[in-house]
């Protein structure tokens, strides 16, 4: 089944179209990485699936429910995580995350479980009722992606879900992401610019260049086409055309 299906997106800032003409599909269960340089594109994509940007052209659909029209109905299906996104400083992580359950319309008992689910997934310990503002920047991602995670969404949006983390919280949050899809069959589009990371989590890989996609396939497919080592010999042959 499609989770994910955008057709003919464009969106314009100014008197630039920084995505244009973006057509692709997510299958359910599949983890589907968007990659490219700075300005590519990539943020606004996902803001516009996450219904917090509307296409000036085009639609996506997200099970079939319209990004544009159906917008609450897509909001209860997805879970968007921001690359930058701040704290609250005074609130423990176990409050923040009771906070956005309530957010999302969780109540009783499922409240209580999606708030046992985020505190096991964070992975924070003893340190999930120590105020976020004595967070490092590691644990900070953490709690914001078990918020996102919390919910067990059908179709996660996540903005380099793992930008400035270190190797050790890296791997975690990576593991997290793909555990997650499996077991819940769930879907991802995400971005990044690690290309070591996509290789490791995507099923499909889309490269970006202004506003548009150029390649799109499996990494293994797409590193044969280009006679690559790995993706980031293809980005940078594809990019500097």
């Amino acid at each position: 089944m499609i989770a994910v299906n955008a057709i003919d997106l464009w969106k314009k800032f100014g008197k630039r179209y920084v995505v244009k003409r973006l057509r692709f599909k997510v299958e359910e269960g599949e983890i589907y990485g968007l990659v490219g340089p700075n300005g590519a594109g990539k943020t606004t994509t996902l803001r516009i699936l996450a219904t917090i940007l509307k296409p000036d052209k085009g639609d996506a659909y997200i099970f079939e429910k319209s990004v544009v029209k159906d917008t609450k109905i897509v909001r209860k299906i997805i879970s968007y995580l921001p690359e930058d996104v701040g704290v609250y400083k005074h609130l423990t992580g176990r409050e923040f995350l009771k906070i956005n359950g309530l957010i999302q319309g969780l109540r009783d008992r499922d409240l209580k479980e999606a708030i046992e689910y985020g505190v096991e997934i964070s992975g924070l310990g003893e340190f999930i009722d120590a105020p976020m503002g004595s967070y490092s920047k590691g644990m900070r991602r953490r709690i914001m992606v078990a918020r996102a995670l919390m919910s067990k969404s059908r179709v996660l949006i996540l903005d380099e879900p793992t930008s400035g983390l270190d190797v050790e919280h890296a791997v975690y949050v990576r593991r997290l992401i793909k555990d997650y899809v499996k077991q819940m069959n769930a879907s991802c589009i995400m971005s990044s610019h690690n290309m070591l990371e996509v290789e490791y989590m995507c099923d499909r890989v889309a490269l970006m260049k202004d506003g548009a996609i150029i390649v799109e396939g499996d990494p293994k497919q797409i590193k044969g086409e280009y006679n690559a080592e790995n993706l980031e010999e293809v980005f940078i042959k594809v990019v500097r055309k």
